[in-house]
């Protein structure tokens, strides 16, 4: 299996994020009860990392919020994803930005997924992290990099911050909600993550 990558750049926005939401002295909390360095509180503390290690540190991150908000971690996680999306997306390679534009000028009908794969090519630390699906008239996001489930293992699927990227991706594209649900996931011991998207009825 290829070692799990995150690019760094993802790393640091999501510490931003958890910094910007929690608040300084919460996520100083969440650290000190994980264990956790509490210069990781700072995103340029990740500036010269490598993209094995952005995915350590990422999917540890998100072990030690699970173990401190408890079931009130899944509302926190998903609110960042869906925070990083506009973050990610602004400052992605010019290939990607200027493709933005495009997609949302498709039919309605093809957005979805035009949207989804913008967002898999900015996730992707190498081609083929993340690949989209049609199911009949729904979509399947497969995640094979899944670093938010690196090195865990849960009972049930845990990778809520995922999970916010696609919806906000998905509003972005449409200015509709989703209906998505993670019916796979690498830390509950399947082989990939996978999120369906319920388009219709």
């Amino acid at each position: 299996m290829p070692e799990v990558r995150l690019p760094a750049r993802i790393l640091r926005r999501f510490v931003e994020a958890l910094d910007s939401n929690l608040g300084a002295e919460a996520f100083s909390a969440v650290l000190e009860k994980a264990g956790l360095p509490p210069e990781w509180a700072q995103p340029e503390h990740f500036g010269p990392l490598d993209d094995a290690r952005s995915a350590e540190i990422y999917a540890r991150l998100q072990a030690a919020l699970r173990t401190y908000y408890g079931r009130g971690a899944r509302g926190i996680l998903m609110r960042i994803g869906a925070k990083l999306w506009a973050a990610l997306l602004s400052e992605a390679p010019f290939a990607l930005r200027t493709q933005a534009p495009l997609v949302r000028r498709l039919p309605l009908a093809l957005r979805r997924k035009a949207a989804l794969e913008l967002l898999a090519r900015i996730l992707s630390a190498r081609e083929g992290d993340l690949a989209i699906h049609t199911l009949d008239v729904n979509l399947l996001v497969v995640d094979h990099a899944s670093p938010s489930a690196l090195g865990q293992s849960e009972s049930a699927p845990i990778c809520y911050v995922t999970l916010g990227l696609l919806r906000e991706a998905l509003y972005w594209a449409v200015g509709e909600e989703h209906d998505i649900e993670e019916i796979n996931c690498r830390a509950a011991g399947a082989a990939e993550c996978k999120f369906k998207i319920i388009i219709g009825a």
